[in-house]
């Protein structure tokens, strides 16, 4: 049986990630609440909403199917957040949000969680991985802040910064397996659930 693979994300940052494994793919965005619930810990946070975006794109594709459709459908689906102090840092966006968090994360390390689910619709069955990655930003002035956010606009990326652009500027390191998972979408850990999956890039 056919598999096809859908990407579970309106975010042209996933979308760019997995286009670097040359796999065809297409992209649906999954309608959730995205909040935390009272006393929700950050890891059970990313897993719950990597979850129920997948559930929510599976039912999507359940209501556009016809009673002849069969295809079997791996979807793709992702969530991320910054944690500093045990405490849960989303987008900000807004500029001051932005400025606030990046001012916040000075001189701190802060670490940023990346939940996976990879969810197949003929079994109804899915696997979860979650990444940590760690940035240690450096001391920052107010106006280098300022002039960054003037400059990338990071207001929709959790963190306040993209660092695969000038956000690489605020930090003084970086640790973690795999620095994609810092974008949005751990590759290495993408391949291997795509691997059971019966799906291999190569």
């Amino acid at each position: 049986m056919q598999k096809n693979i859908i990407l579970g994300s309106s975010s042209p940052y996933r979308k760019a990630l997995i286009e670097r494994l040359q796999i065809p793919f297409e992209c649906l965005s999954p309608n959730i609440e995205e909040g935390a619930h009272s006393d929700e810990s950050p890891q059970h946070l990313v897993e719950r909403l990597s979850i129920e975006k997948a559930e929510a794109v599976s039912r999507q594709l359940r209501q556009q199917s016809t009673s002849q459709d069969d295809a079997c459908y791996i979807i793709i689906a992702s969530d991320q957040i910054a944690v500093l102090d045990n405490k849960i840092l989303g987008k900000p966006h807004t500029s001051d949000k932005a400025f606030q968090q990046l001012k916040e994360f000075s001189g701190r390390k802060v670490t940023f969680l990346t939940g996976l689910c990879v969810y197949n619709t003929t079994t109804h069955s899915y696997e979860y991985s979650l990444s940590q990655y760690h940035v240690y930003f450096r001391s920052l002035k107010d106006t280098e802040i300022k002039r960054y956010i003037d400059i990338e606009q990071p207001l929709d990326c959790a963190g306040s910064f993209k660092c695969e652009g000038l956000g690489v500027s605020l930090f003084e390191k970086m640790a973690g397996d795999d620095p994609n998972s810092l974008i949005g979408l751990p590759l290495i850990d993408l391949c291997r659930l795509l691997r059971n999956q019966g799906i291999n890039p190569l």
